[in-house]
């Protein structure tokens, strides 16, 4: 199966290039961006050798349609995404932390919380939580953004500040956006038959004022539960049927690989690669609510990408 894993585009009026960990992000005079998600896959921040098809398209569509959905709510770094695979939008200055919100009690902080923690990132919860609960409230845990390569640290908002990686008027502001963005994303969930567990937002700033930049409820960067059969699941004690990228995680641990030292990534078959494929799509269908019409991989992939950006690109320079 056909996938994109790299590119090596020459914009006009381009000042620089950076590749992360899935996407390839050009720098543009005028502070535009042009971010091309490839079909990298990572995990336990490890890039995994073989690309997923139709993963850039699943991933950039999502983040498209949510960002356009919560353009009321804040201002975003999105333009348009004249590709399937690609997004223009503004550059930003990044805030240095990640800002996780989380509805209810699972991953790393139900086993922080199992272990006897009872806050996390300064905040306080109840005795008596068990997996999965859905929370009194939506709480917010920051992460710092580590570099490529570090592992993100929980942050308390008391060391935000004292830090300086935020002002406390930019940081109120965050965590009002925060919790507004969640709760959308809740709705639209609600409507697709999910549950948006937890999630995490970047966010920047654009001429002093506070942005919405990266992507936004994709399964990369969200956790979902399926809202039939979760208080079942839950009275039981029963692990809840998932949308996220946790699958790709399982597997890995199933087979020996958590990103530790001395560890090797197993190997990907054709058939590993097609069923993580077939799991994005579903992904795509059921967060959306709409079929996925796979664009094609064309032998020209890449004119085809320059060729759309491009026609962008001469409306905006």
């Amino acid at each position: 199966m056909k996938s994109l894993l790299a590119t090596d585009f020459h914009f006009p009026r381009q000042t620089g290039f950076y590749r992360g960990k899935v996407r390839d992000v050009y720098s543009l005079e005028g502070d535009l961006l042009v971010m091309v998600a490839t079909d990298r896959i990572s995990a336990f921040d490890v890039v995994l050798p073989c690309g997923i098809p139709f993963k850039g398209q699943v991933l950039n569509q999502i983040a498209a349609k949510c960002l356009d959905a919560t353009g009321d709510i804040c201002p975003s770094w999105k333009i348009a995404s004249p590709d399937p695979m690609a997004t223009v939008g503004y550059r930003c200055e990044p805030f240095a932390v990640e800002m996780i919100v989380r509805g209810y009690l699972c991953g790393s902080a139900w086993r922080a919380y199992k272990a006897g923690a009872r806050a996390i990132c300064g905040v306080a919860l109840p005795e008596g939580l068990r997996e999965n609960q859905q929370l009194p409230a939506p709480i917010i845990t920051p992460t710092t953004k580590a570099e490529q390569g570090a592992h993100d640290e929980d942050i308390a908002r008391s060391e935000i500040l004292s830090r300086g990686l935020a002002s406390e008027a930019d940081y109120a502001l965050l965590e009002k956006y925060a919790l507004a963005l969640f709760a959308r994303g809740s709705e639209m969930a609600a409507e697709r038959g999910l549950i948006l567990v937890d999630t995490k937002y970047e966010f920047g700033k654009r001429s002093g004022e506070v942005t919405l930049i990266d992507e936004i409820h994709t399964p990369d960067s969200s956790r979902y539960f399926y809202a039939e059969g979760y208080r079942e699941h839950f009275e039981k004690g029963e692990p809840q049927r998932q949308l996220s990228k946790e699958f790709v995680r399982e597997w890995l641990m199933d087979n020996g690989f958590q990103g530790k030292e001395g560890q090797r990534v197993p190997a990907m078959t054709d058939e590993v690669v097609e069923g993580i494929s077939r799991r994005y799509v579903e992904l795509y269908e059921h967060i959306t609510g709409s079929a996925f019409s796979a664009a094609p991989y064309p032998d020209n992939i890449y004119e085809r990408i320059e060729s759309n950006v491009n026609n962008l690109l001469r409306r905006l320079l």
